[in-house]
């Protein structure tokens, strides 16, 4: 079925945070948005993980009704791209085209992010007693290791190691993370897609 809420695109969708002073890159957000929609955390709501993306207390101040219903619309229609992407189990790392050893620090550093910040803290949607498979918890951990190996990477571009080396591992580092998402949503969320469907309310 054809979402109801078109996702803006993303040049539009950082406009859309700057004007609401959203702390947290666009990256990171398509990335938690997955993890929670892999969530087992069935109480999970998209209006918790969108008021997750700002700290405590500083969520946006929404003045009318119809300026909440645009921006609920707008997050929602990411939501529902990055739904449709997981139900065709295609969640893909943004390429990281960095060319100077500083670019390629801040692009491991912001991959980090997107994988411990983003993925993982959606995935566990703010319960990390969920009870899951045993299975499932080890690749939720070796999720955590992976996104240590780009801090680890970053380190290496401080100390200016070879730049083609460290791109090489990157790349490599990238494919494990994506079959490891591409095995939770095979085997945990495709079999119950249908009832990971949540509205704004």
């Amino acid at each position: 079925m054809k979402s109801q809420n078109e996702y803006i695109g993303d040049d539009s969708f950082i406009k859309l945070l700057e004007h609401y002073n959203c702390p947290m890159p666009l990256s990171i957000i398509k990335m938690r948005f997955a993890g929670a929609i892999c969530s087992p955390n069935l109480e999970l709501r998209p209006t918790d993980v969108i008021s997750s993306f700002w700290p405590s207390g500083q969520e946006p101040r929404l003045e009318t009704q119809k300026e909440a219903e645009l921006f609920f619309k707008f997050f929602m229609g990411l939501w529902d791209k990055i739904f449709k992407d997981i139900k065709i189990n295609k969640i893909k790392l943004e390429k990281i085209p960095s060319t100077t050893q500083e670019a390629v620090k801040e692009a491991c550093y912001r991959r980090y992010d997107e994988i411990e910040a983003g993925y993982v803290e959606g995935f566990w949607g703010g319960k990390e007693n969920l009870k899951i498979p045993a299975y499932l918890a080890e690749i939720i951990d070796s999720l955590s290791d992976l996104a240590n190996v780009y801090k680890q990477l970053a380190q290496k571009a401080e100390k200016a190691e070879d730049i083609d080396t460290l791109k090489s591992s990157i790349q490599h580092t990238d494919k494990m993370v994506e079959k490891a998402i591409e095995f939770i949503i095979e085997n945990s969320v495709l079999p119950r897609i249908e009832d990971l469907k949540r509205q704004v309310n």
